[in-house]
Formats: C-alpha cells, structure tokens, sequence
C-alpha cells in the first residue's frame, strides 16, 4: 500500500479518497496496532498494543496516520480516539528508539509524532481523547492535542521526557502552557511529576472525569451527541479557536464575523432555528 503521508514536518497533506469501498479497503488493509470502527457518523480509534502499553513505533504511527486521513470523509462527523487495556498511550518505544537499525529521533519526530498533531487539529470535526489509563510522553500529548479530552478516574498524565533527558514534543510545549498556564507547564515538563485524573481536570487539563464504572457508557454517550451536532459549525469553532491563539483581538473579532456568516449559510443553522421555533428537537445533518 503505497504511504500518502507527506514528510515534511508539521505539514499534513490533503488525501482525497474517491468512495466509501476504497476507504473501508484501505482500513481493513491495517495490520492490528490501530483498531477503527465505525458507529454511524462516530469514527473509534483504538491504540493496540496493550502487552507495551499502547507505545508507538514506526508501523503503528504510520496506520495512526492513515486512519486520520480516512477520517477527512464527510460522512464521519466525529472522532473518538482511546487505547486498549490499561494504558492510553505510553509514548514512544523505547526497543524501537535503541535498536541501531531502527529510526533516528528526528525521523520519529518529523513523519510519526508532527504528523499525527496535524492531521487531529486539521479534521473539520471534533475529536475526543478518552483517556482510558496512563497517558505519558506523546501519549499525553497526543490526547491533549484533541478538541475534547475526558479521562478515567485512575488515569494519569505524565510529560516524562525529562526522565531520559529529553524535550517534551507531540506539540507538547505548544498545547499544555495554553491549558494550564506557563509556570504549571513548565514545572510538570522540568519534574516529570505524574498528574491524577481529578488534578488534570482540576488545574483545566482535560475536560471531565468520569468513574470506571461508566467510563465506557458515558464516553459512548458523549462521543455520539458530538457526532449528531451541527459538523459545520463545530469545525468553524475549532478553526476560530485555533486562530485565536496567534490573533490579535480585533483580527479575532473580524474573523468570527466571516466564520458567523460561514455558519449561517449551512442546512445545520436553517434546522436549528427553525426546531427551535417549532419547539422540537433538532434533526442535524452535519451539512
């Protein structure tokens, strides 16, 4: 299978898959490390290497990658990413990073980590991090990267970079001083202190956290709501929160007078307004 994932760091190509029988062809062409499953307009994406605790190496990165461009498909309208058995993520592999014919840091960086960062903040549809266990390294990084992140009540966050002497990446030093404020980043990257579900979620981390028990049930329940909302509008939010970190108020404020208007013209405005009106739930159509 020939790769479509451009190298260049930070830069996520456009791949345009012509029909729905290619696309389902080309997930089952997978190998297991990435499990994806599909519920209607809700893309589930699995991590699946539980015996190392869902570590990334090349392959597994590279079908990370693949499965994030199949999400661009306009009939998914929304995307859940969690790992399987005890762990979220743990990062990087370390067998992989020591074996002397394996590749080099900058190669895991530029075509494994910065790609999969792209392609999340470029899907035009909400992604949702489930935090299911330990997230550590890109692990963590990956799932902070994602428009909505909830956790498990025993799942933790760990930038643990500093631990083998490296910087955090996977967006890390972009993402979490926005989250959490510059001294608080800072001190967590220098330390490598792990973080607890409820402290995450105290300190604005992640969004929620939910107990064992009903983990599963309200991750489910949260993930099809999002896929049931208005897409559009949903993915203009992400597109103008994203702007707003770089923009100055008033560009800010121009900005959302066009998205406003962008919005505006969708079938999701027309619906929305005019079930309110009638007093019924709205039927979204992502359109």
């Amino acid at each position: 299978m020939q790769n479509s994932i451009d190298k260049s760091p930070l830069i996520c190509r456009t791949h345009r898959i012509s029909s729905n029988f290619r696309i389902l062809k080309l997930i089952e062409c997978m190998s297991d490390f990435i499990l994806s499953h599909l519920e209607g307009a809700l893309l589930k994406i699995t991590f699946n290497r539980p015996e190392v605790f869902n570590s990334f190496n090349r392959e597994m990165a590279l079908q990370m990658q693949e499965v994030l461009e199949y999400a661009k498909s306009e009939s998914i309208r929304c995307v859940l990413i969690t790992g399987n058995g005890k762990a979220f993520c743990a990062g990087q592999d370390l067998q992989e990073v020591t074996d002397p014919n394996g590749p080099a840091l900058t190669t895991i960086i530029s075509e494994h980590y910065n790609p999969i960062i792209c392609l999340i903040r470029a899907l035009e549809k909400p992604v949702i991090a489930a935090v299911n266990g330990v997230a550590a390294g890109a692990g963590a990084n990956i799932a902070l990267a994602c428009d909505v992140v909830v956790a498990q009540e025993h799942a933790s966050f760990i930038q643990a970079f500093s631990k083998i002497g490296l910087i955090p990446d996977s967006g890390g030093t972009y993402t979490l001083p926005r989250l959490i404020g510059w001294q608080k980043a800072s001190a967590l990257m220098m330390l490598g202190d792990k973080v607890s579900a409820e402290d995450a979620e105290k300190m604005g981390m992640i969004y929620k956290v939910y107990a064992a028990t009903e983990f599963h049930d309200k991750v489910n329940e949260l993930a099809l709501n999002l896929s049931n909302m208005p897409t559009k509008g949903l993915a203009l939010t992400k597109k103008a929160l994203q702007s707003s970190l770089t923009n100055d108020l008033e560009t800010q404020l121009n900005l959302e007078d066009q998205l406003q208007s962008a919005a505006g013209l969708t079938y999701d405005y027309k619906e929305g307004v005019k079930s309110f009106l009638e007093k019924r739930k709205a039927i979204f159509k992502g359109e």
